[in-house]
């Protein structure tokens, strides 16, 4: 076997015996401060499993020397942060929603907390900043099926809306006129054309005639006989332009026909008093709250 290494003339670096069409490959050694920074990350290895926890183990893991993950971390963390809150939250507990908002430095605290607590549970269906989507309401305006005041707000958040695992739940159920054949498919025209005529939108003035007399008879009883709403009974005010599935023709067709039902969950039980306090006030805040 022959020991001889060719070298390239040029470069002087010795190559590795191949060649391909007249060019040899060349056999360079890595730059050294590659080479060296390489092996600090090696050492930098063993330096690290032996401090912080790494290896598992047969029933545990190799702790480290420092024993501390970021699982202990992060709960000192929050005991730091519940250990600061703490006389607020205590405050909270000792004072109705009035007097919370009436002291400047409660109330910004409230403000922060409930703002966090909103994203995080009420953001995905009321929207940022409660300004709502379809079939969620805006809590930026003033038309509150179930009251905007803070002690109704408060009602709302503890026992929700349709939400069956609490018996105190606020419910109403409006009746699908159409599928379940209540009204026939002229009736139901004809009260839509009605409701439409409440914003002096262009109408079959005929057809809002007679369902005059069909709102009388199956729909003021909830709305009222001005279809301004009945809050008691969570029936929207029909007379604004402020529509939770839509306002026009169709969608009007749609309620009256197979009715609506949305579903809000009942936080008591799920968030602490003292966290639904502050949502209260944060939710009375964006601009609805009356």
């Amino acid at each position: 076997m022959s020991t001889h290494v060719e070298k390239d003339q040029v470069s002087g670096h010795e190559t590795t015996g191949h060649e391909w069409d007249g060019i040899k490959e060349l056999n360079t050694p890595l730059p050294s401060w590659w080479v060296y920074v390489f092996w600090a990350t090696i050492v930098w290895s063993v330096g690290y499993w032996v401090v912080y926890p790494s290896w598992p183990t047969a029933t545990s893991y190799l702790t480290g020397m420092f024993e501390t993950t970021n699982r202990t971390q992060l709960h000192e963390t929050m005991a730091n942060v519940a250990a600061e809150r703490a006389p607020y939250m205590e405050r909270l507990a000792a004072l109705d929603l009035d007097e919370i908002v009436n002291d400047s430095e409660l109330l910004n605290f409230s403000m922060a907390g409930g703002k966090a607590v909103f994203a995080e549970n009420c953001a995905p269906c009321h929207g940022t900043g409660g300004s709502g989507n379809p079939g969620f309401p805006s809590l930026q305006d003033d038309d509150w099926l179930w009251g905007g005041s803070l002690e109704t707000i408060n009602e709302t958040l503890h026992v929700g809306i349709r939400w069956d695992a609490n018996d105190d739940t606020r419910f109403n159920d409006m009746p699908a006129f159409g599928r379940d054949e209540i009204l026939e498919r002229d009736g139901i025209n004809d009260v839509v054309q009605y409701v439409l005529s409440f914003n002096g939108r262009e109408t079959d003035k005929a057809a809002a005639a007679r369902g005059m007399e069909v709102f009388a008879d199956n729909c003021a009883s909830c709305h009222g006989e001005d279809a301004k709403g009945v809050q008691e009974l969570g029936a929207p005010n029909l007379t604004d332009a402020i529509w939770l599935y839509g306002g026009d023709a169709a969608a009007i067709t749609e309620t009256v026909t197979n009715s609506r039902g949305g579903v809000m969950p009942a936080w008591g039980g799920r968030l602490d008093e003292e966290t639904i306090k502050m949502l209260t006030v944060y939710v009375h805040s964006l601009g609805g709250g009356q």
